[in-house]
């Protein structure tokens, strides 16, 4: 198997996982229970990895973390407006 095959498999399946969380927290208009601090690493982390895709010009890792990088500030972003609203 070619490993670009892998990596695009990886590639959907880590990034497809912050969608059950933000459609959950569209329906419920809650977020609570997201931790901010693991939200904040976790962006952190993808921009890392997203610079270091972008150095090595690998299109996939460039891809997978910029929509992780995406899914988990709109996910920070409404737990913070969910919060407020209360």
């Amino acid at each position: 198997m070619e490993w670009k095959i892998i990596g695009i498999i990886a590639a959907i399946c880590t990034t497809s996982g912050f969608i059950p969380q933000i459609i959950r927290g569209l329906r419920t208009k809650r977020l609570d229970d997201v931790s901010p601090v693991m939200c904040i690493l976790l962006i952190f982390g993808l921009s890392m990895w997203l610079s270091y895709g972008i150095h090595i010009e690998d299109m996939i890792i460039i891809v997978a973390n910029a929509f992780g990088v995406l899914f988990s500030m709109i996910i920070i972003t409404l737990r913070f407006k969910y919060m407020r609203q209360r």
